[in-house]
């Protein structure tokens, strides 16, 4: 193991992170895995020859402790965020602080290449405090670090996602309330995600460059709810729910100790600029890479939301 690349991946026990260390792997990478808890994450080492994946524990309230993480890494690649503020949990902190610091420990330990993964819509000019603190972040990696990549996905969907699972889910309800029927995706497979990152990690000649990754189809807020409850056979009014309404039910469910169904920063996101491949960005074409059909690949994990099971008939 001791010639091959080394890759630190920040976030590598996360949705996209168990996909891209299982591509790193197999393409005969060394994989560090900074963790909380390598006890939890110890289904990583699975994918791997014995030795390929080491997951070490590292002080998310002291980013210092990722020096050792990185110091021997040829390429550091981070995914980590949140898509909610908590008490402890900020997005200036999450989105902004941590990836200036990451990038400034690659320019000190001579890095090859750094991958931040942020998201598309990420905009200083956003009342969105989550696309605001994404640009920061894009921006202060870019500025420490020469060889920065930013890759901005759309709505990334798979087995495990917290989208297309979750409206599955709410499907026992007679009527889904929808908020922002008209707001547009491009959702794009986590495997497509993954397999982009990996791509920019091989590309040359690509630092200080952004990639903005979507699926081959662009879908309606309303049209994507209406394509999961197709997918797992079930018929649901959707009712689309004036945005002042939602304001107030987010700030009435922001108290409860439960993750939100709905927050006022994504309110703000619903509002503004879709959440689509902007016209003149590098895209997954320009990594050579071909993203696959969701309608197709969505049956593969959605069927445990049918009535009847895998093998039942969606009519």
């Amino acid at each position: 193991m001791n010639n091959h690349p080394i890759a630190t991946i920040l976030g590598g026990g996360g949705f996209i992170g168990r996909y891209l260390v299982r591509i790193l792997a197999k393409n005969n990478y060394r994989c560090i895995i900074p963790t909380r808890n390598p006890f939890e994450k110890g289904y990583l080492k699975t994918q791997a020859p014995p030795g390929a994946i080491e997951l070490m524990k590292y002080d998310s309230k002291n980013y210092s402790s990722l020096k050792e993480a990185i110091e021997n890494s040829d390429v550091v690649i981070n995914l980590i965020g949140i898509l909610y503020e908590t008490r402890k949990q900020k997005f200036s902190k999450i989105h902004t602080d941590l990836p200036d610091f990451i990038s400034n420990l690659c320019n000190q330990l001579k890095v090859k290449k750094f991958i931040h993964v942020s998201a598309i819509g990420a905009n200083e000019n956003s009342k969105s405090l989550y696309q605001k603190t994404k640009f920061y972040g894009e921006q202060k990696a870019i500025k420490n670090f020469k060889n920065t990549v930013i890759i901005r996905p759309s709505v990334v969907c798979g087995t495990e996602d917290n989208f297309t699972n979750l409206f599955a889910k709410l499907s026992f309800l007679p009527i889904i309330p929808l908020v922002g029927s008209n707001y547009k995706f491009q959702p794009v497979l986590v495997t497509d995600v993954a397999q982009s990152i990996y791509r920019a990690i091989k590309e040359k000649n690509n630092s200080g460059k952004t990639y903005e990754i979507g699926g081959p189809k662009i879908y309606s807020f309303k049209e994507m709810i209406n394509l999961i409850l197709k997918t797992i056979g079930k018929k649901r009014l959707i009712f689309d729910m004036p945005m002042q309404i939602a304001k107030i039910q987010s700030s009435i469910l922001s108290i409860l100790p439960i993750p939100p169904i709905l927050t006022n920063d994504q309110c703000i996101i619903l509002s503004e600029a879709d959440n689509v491949v902007s016209q003149n960005s590098l895209t997954a074409n320009d990594l050579k890479l071909k993203t696959n059909d969701i309608e197709t690949e969505m049956k593969k994990w959605l069927w445990r939301f049918r009535s009847g099971g895998e093998f039942s008939e969606v009519k």
